[in-house]
């Protein structure tokens, strides 16, 4: 079976379309990298000490990379997750009307464009697709020009960067299933694809259309992934949205716990990185809306209002008892309603408040 997407011409779109980094000397260069991973041990001491959670298993060092190898990296990923889609869709047959109608090189182009796109965009990442148990990425370019851009103090900045990721890595390696779980929930997306009465094909077409509405009503909150789901990837999109504003919410609980504690200018970082998140022309918010970038920064602040309201009721311990099970995880609902969440969990009694 011919691929879906030709990966080699993604990876190359990628790096002929991406960003260009900020200027800075080789000696620059190689003083970010270094202290990038030095404040990356440092960050996971503070992570560990606020949070009470420790790695279980052993997890490969950080690496620090430019735009083109994040994108690299992801795309690596990107073939774990587009591959077993493909061929539930195509089956064994030989290339037909779908791999026609859409066309390896099409969707290459396509996927290189939003990779490159993103790879402008994100600090940092644990990317999980790949191999076990993750891998943590620093995109040291970005950080330097976003630094620069707020005017913040480099090392305040890399610090607070340091602490939102390496919290990621640790929710991944202190709760040994949760990667198991991630990876399971994927693939049950991967496995609704098909029970959709309207063929793939129809729904990508809306997509394109959700494309025009979107220039002409950019403050909607639609995504294409809301398009091209079917009904039963909806109930599993479902717990995956709770899961990642989850953790979302718990990485940003965990720097604003921590930040004040070993980051001089944490607030004034704080501030400056919030406007740059909602800022944007129409064109750039448009875009991030349909890439799914949007969702993710409402996570953000959902997640946070979670975290800090069981925390409150329960304590970080109490809190804890959310990585217990993929039982313990929060529902959709409960998301924004944290006393639910600790009714279920901790019982009636856990709803007081308590010491941690």
């Amino acid at each position: 079976m011919a691929q879906f997407v030709d990966w080699d011409l993604a990876a190359a779109t990628a790096g002929t379309l991406g960003k260009t980094g900020p200027r800075v000397s080789y000696v620059e260069a190689t003083e970010v990298v270094g202290e990038l991973r030095r404040l990356t041990d440092e960050a996971a001491g503070h992570v560990g000490d606020f949070t009470g959670l420790r790695s279980q298993v052993s997890h490969p060092p950080v690496q620090v990379v430019d735009r083109r190898d994040w994108a690299a990296t992801n795309i690596a990923g990107l073939r774990e997750v587009i591959g077993p889609l493909v061929g539930r869709l195509a089956g064994d047959k030989q290339p037909g009307v779908l791999t026609e109608a859409i066309g390896s090189r099409i969707t290459g182009v396509q996927a290189g464009t939003v990779l490159a796109y993103l790879s402008g965009r994100v600090l940092g990442q644990y990317e999980v697709f790949s191999g076990e148990p993750g891998q943590l990425l620093l995109i040291a370019p970005n950080i330097v020009e976003v630094e620069r851009k707020l005017a913040a103090d480099p090392r305040d900045f890399r610090l607070w960067v340091c602490l939102h990721e390496v919290t990621h890595r640790t929710q991944f390696t202190a709760v040994p299933w949760l990667r198991a779980y991630f990876l399971g929930e994927v693939q049950a997306f991967v496995d609704a694809s098909s029970s959709g009465a309207d063929p793939l094909v129809e729904r990508l077409r809306r997509g394109v259309g959700l494309l025009a509405d979107a220039v002409r009503e950019p403050a909607g909150h639609t995504s294409v992934l809301d398009i091209v789901q079917t009904p039963a990837q909806k109930a599993v999109l479902d717990r995956l949205t709770a899961l990642m504003t989850l953790l979302e919410g718990h990485a940003e609980f965990v720097m604003d716990g921590v930040g004040p504690q070993v980051i001089p200018s944490v607030e004034r970082i704080r501030a400056s990185f919030n406007r740059r998140r909602e800022s944007g022309n129409p064109v750039e918010k448009t875009l991030r809306r349909l890439l799914g970038v949007e969702v993710k920064l409402r996570q953000y602040a959902e997640g946070r209002r979670f975290v800090h309201g069981v925390v409150g009721r329960v304590g970080m311990a109490g809190f804890n008892r959310v990585f217990a099970s993929p039982l313990t995880l929060p529902r959709l609902a409960e998301l924004s309603d944290p006393d639910a969440w600790v009714a279920r969990v901790h019982g009636p009694a856990g709803s007081l408040p308590v010491g941690d």
